[in-house]
């Protein structure tokens, strides 16, 4: 009687062990919901918002399409000196990299400790961007952003950021639809593709608001 009690518990430790693997199997390749926590994307993503995404863009590390509203792991070093910009190499700095892979565990799958910024695709590998007089320039001509609100200027904040470069292979430029509250690639420069985590996919809730964003 002890070893069928003994065997059924095991037996259910096991099914335990194999859902929770599957899970997070599951919520790292295929789709994960989130919520909303900064003002960075108004009015498209309001805070608080529920979110699905579809982490199938990290999984086959597609490029984006331009237009995208996708989340990212957030850069190390999101502050720059005029002298620390450099407009050659706009690549995003991911200093504080996990060592092992218990440590890298914990950080990528569980993401306990891991910051996202969500935002905007806007520029793709080997365009020229441009911002000035108020406005976003790609290989010379002005883009059209009809997401954004009347009258809304992209501008670089203190006069210090990354405004004339071209992205880099395997990287995007992102921005965050609310261009004076949003802390984005202006700021950092571009981000490599394996640190897209995924794309803005559905959105749950508010339920009057519930569908493919």
């Amino acid at each position: 009687m002890e070893k069928s009690k003994i065997k059924n518990v095991v037996e259910w430790i096991y099914c335990i062990v194999i859902a929770i693997i599957l899970a997070l199997l599951f919520r790292y390749y295929i789709g994960t919901p989130t919520i909303v926590k900064m003002s960075s994307m108004q009015p498209t993503l309001m805070e608080n918002q529920r979110l699905l995404l579809n982490r199938w863009v990290r999984t086959t590390k597609k490029i984006p399409n331009r237009g995208d509203i996708i989340t990212f792991e957030k850069p190390s070093k999101i502050n720059y000196s005029a002298k620390e910009i450099d407009q050659l190499n706009p690549i995003a700095k991911y200093e504080n990299e996990p060592k092992n892979w218990i440590t890298k565990f914990i950080y990528y799958v569980l993401e306990i400790g891991k910051e996202s910024y969500i935002k905007r695709v806007i520029a793709l590998p080997g365009e020229h961007v441009q911002i000035k007089n108020g406005k976003v320039y790609i290989n010379e001509k002005e883009i059209e952003e009809k997401y954004l609100q009347e009258n809304v200027k992209t501008e670089i904040k203190y006069g210090v950021g990354f405004d004339d470069f071209i992205v880099p292979e395997n990287s995007i430029f992102a921005m965050g639809d609310n261009r004076e509250g949003s802390v984005d690639c202006r700021d950092f420069g571009c981000i490599p593709i394996e640190k897209v985590e995924s794309k803005v996919w559905i959105r749950i809730m508010p339920f009057n608001k519930f569908g493919e964003v």
